[in-house]
């Protein structure tokens, strides 16, 4: 048995990083590489659209199929993925070995689709480790107590990759993509956005929740909450450092920052307005504990001053849960008495975000004045001390990030300094 170098390290590599075989015996060469310093293990999503064709599957089959049921099939994805990637640093010269998410110890809650892990039994993993080999894991999956598979939800992947990487306190977890970075803003948007070279957990948080796709922000919260370093890199550029992900109690110096460091936009949200909720205590609790029960989760809130013993209240949701939103809200209405529901499926959310704003007075004044002589009106806006939200039509949403990038100066570099 040989003896575990002194640091593991965790990388991910998502579907379009193990999409083909040449992208698969590309990243192999990448984990082989890290094995010479660290006790590699390897988190893989399933091949290239994989998931999105099994979802599409069982629509065709049975478009109100199970949540256990789809559970059980979406795992399958990841099962191809584990496999060829350790067939293919096997066949490199390095020994590897693939574990279902069950295999390697995820045990989560019972919630299908969505669930959240609550333990990872790490004895498995560690007896390869301790024989040398990489270990190649299922990301998105793992199993109850009572042994039903579950999956973890939009962004499982990188949220398992992380939860690896806290449980072996890892030296840092890479999280392996198709872009080289965090950027300012969408490249595709901003041609001259500018890649972040660091940038904190907090900071993170927000731009993923708000838009930018780059991490999902489950992971990320696990990062903060665990003290994990992060860095997103290019699995087709793997020379590059890529952006790094630490603690903003890390980063010095925070005054000689830009106030902003990022912009992101989110077109897939809408918003669900109630009015006429009786302003008594409790009832705004009733209307956010009953959307929890259904896992909905909500942004930006917005409650208008009392008319009398009334008052209005507003939220932002993804788009894909405003279905059942407005149900649950057309049953709590009834409940509460109040005058009616409205609701828009055609909106975007821009943001501003940085740990900069903090008491630097300006930022938004700024930002309003941009969209001001921009003619672009504002229907919605929320803020904490990091971010401005602000809720646009749709068909002016490119026009505002890119006049704001502009207007907060994010083409240049300003990067803060690591502690």
């Amino acid at each position: 048995m040989a003896p575990l170098k002194k640091t593991t390290l965790v990388v991910k590599f998502g579907g379009t990083s193990v999409a083909d075989p040449e992208c698969i015996e590309r990243i192999s060469k990448i984990c082989i590489r890290e094995a010479k310093e660290h006790n590699v293990i390897v988190v893989v999503s399933a091949m290239g659209k994989t998931t999105n064709t099994l979802v599409d599957l069982a629509n065709k089959v049975n478009p109100n199929a199970r949540g256990r049921e789809l559970d059980m099939l979406l795992a399958t994805g990841e099962l191809v993925s584990i496999a060829v990637t350790a067939m293919s640093i096997q066949k490199l010269g390095h020994p590897a070995v693939s574990l279902t998410g069950w295999q390697a110890g995820f045990i989560t809650e019972s919630a299908h689709n969505k669930a959240r892990i609550a333990e990872i039994k790490k004895e498995r993993i560690e007896k390869h480790l301790a024989n040398g080999e990489i270990v190649v894991v299922a990301g998105f999956q793992g199993i109850t107590e009572e042994g039903e598979v579950t999956t973890l939800g939009r962004g499982g992947s990188d949220t398992s990759a992380v939860a690896l990487a806290a449980a072996f306190k890892a030296c840092r977890c890479d999280i392996y993509t198709d872009v080289d970075g965090v950027y300012t803003t969408d490249p595709r948007i901003v041609a001259n956005a500018n890649k972040l070279e660091l940038i904190s957990h907090e900071e993170m948080i927000e731009l993923a929740s708000l838009g930018a796709k780059v991490l999902h922000p489950r992971s990320v919260e696990l990062a903060k909450k665990y003290n994990v370093d992060l860095r997103v890199r290019s699995s087709f550029e793997p020379e590059k450092e890529g952006t790094k992900v630490i603690s903003l109690k890390r980063i010095k110096e925070m005054e000689l920052t830009k106030a902003v460091t990022g912009v992101a936009l989110d077109t897939k949200q809408a918003w669900i307005g109630i009015m006429g909720v009786p302003d008594k205590p409790g009832i705004v609790s009733k209307i956010f504990t009953s959307l929890s029960k259904r896992n909905i989760s909500v942004d930006m809130i917005i409650q208008s001053v009392p008319r009398e013993t009334y008052n209005d209240v507003a939220f932002t949701l993804p788009k894909e849960d405003l279905k059942d939103a407005l149900a649950i809200c057309q049953e709590i209405l009834k409940e509460i008495e109040g005058t009616k529901i409205v609701s828009d499926s055609n909106i975007a959310k821009v943001s501003i975000v940085g740990a900069g704003m903090i008491n630097r007075p300006g930022v938004a004044s700024t930002l309003f004045n941009t969209f001001a002589k921009e003619g672009i009106n504002i229907q919605m806006i929320a803020t904490s001390e990091i971010k401005i939200s602000c809720i646009i039509a749709p068909d002016q949403a490119e026009k505002a990030v890119k006049a704001i990038h502009q207007a907060f100066e994010l083409e240049t570099s300003s990067e803060p300094v690591i502690a």
